[in-house]
């Protein structure tokens, strides 16, 4: 074989060789990529908690004039960040759930509504008896005794009949006389106290003083007829009490019996003067307590 041949030979076989390594190197997958380093740990990113600390919150809606009871507060968490100087804490007001019991709601409070200091107004506070008061209504005291008060057992927000037992003249054969009777001069009557007693939460209030919720004219109602006569409270059953509902009030009767117009006295000859003993009554406005004379409008 010439040289020449050979070296062709040996050209296509170097050439034949190359392409079939090629062919190959083009058949095989890629080499995977090596897989990236795990990290150090396998936990969950770590959660920081907000810090929190108790506050005194409501447990349901409070109305104005609400009276602050067991159960109707509680501590609650709630967070730092979140906390005003005026909230009750637990950490620096550790009796507040006892202190404000027995308060009375001034402002309205939402449940789960942080308790203000300046939301209620606690016992023994100036405004405390105005707190307790329906808007547009008063408070009037007027003599007890057990015989004239269901024998202790009127509490306050119970709702009450009042009673006037008073003396009528008659016509006789052997002249005139004397003859006493009762007659229920106001019904459906909230009593917002028993002397310093304010809640309920005794089963038994024996006192000289009830404190009574009326409307304006019915307090001048009152105050006359503990003038005419012995005033008496008669308790009503739940069933027949109406919270929030209607006072009635027999201001006819003592237009007959005390027939002047208002703002003017009678004689002192009048009957209407002339039966009973001088009395005074303790008148609560804003708060404040005064001792009046009845038998003024």
């Amino acid at each position: 074989m010439s040289p020449m041949r050979l070296i062709i030979l040996l050209v296509a076989a170097a050439a034949a060789a190359g392409a079939a390594l090629m062919v190959r190197n083009l058949s095989q997958p890629p080499a995977p990529a090596s897989a990236p380093e795990e990290t150090a740990s396998n936990e969950a990113p770590e959660i920081v908690e907000e810090p929190k600390t108790p506050v005194l919150v409501a447990t349901r809606d409070l109305a104005v004039g609400d009276l602050l009871l067991p159960g109707d507060v509680e501590w609650r968490e709630w967070p730092e960040a979140q906390l005003n100087v005026n909230y009750f804490t637990k950490e620096l007001a550790p009796t507040a759930m006892e202190d404000v019991a027995n308060s009375v709601v001034r402002t309205a409070i939402y449940e789960s509504e942080p308790v203000l200091p300046q939301k209620i107004v606690e016992k023994g506070d100036t405004g405390y008896m105005a707190a307790l008061l329906t808007p547009g209504m008063r408070a009037v005291s007027v003599e007890i005794s057990t015989d004239s008060a269901s024998g202790g057992f009127i509490l306050p927000n119970d709702r009450v009949d009042v009673l006037l037992t008073y003396n009528v003249e008659l016509e006789g054969a052997d002249g005139t006389y004397d003859r006493p009777t009762t007659t229920t001069i106001l019904e459906n009557v909230r009593v917002l106290a028993i002397d310093q007693l304010f809640n309920s939460g005794s089963q038994f209030a024996i006192g000289s003083t009830a404190t009574v919720e009326l409307e304006p004219s019915q307090a001048r109602l009152i105050v006359m007829a503990e003038r005419l006569g012995t005033v008496s409270l008669a308790l009503r059953s739940l069933r027949d009490a109406e919270p929030g509902g209607p006072t009635l009030a027999r201001t006819d009767f003592l237009i007959d019996v005390m027939p002047f117009s208002e703002g003017s006295a009678p004689e002192p000859s009048s009957p209407a003067r002339s039966s009973t003993r001088e009395e005074q009554v303790t008148v609560y406005r804003d708060g404040q307590a005064s001792v009046e004379t009845p038998g003024g409008s």
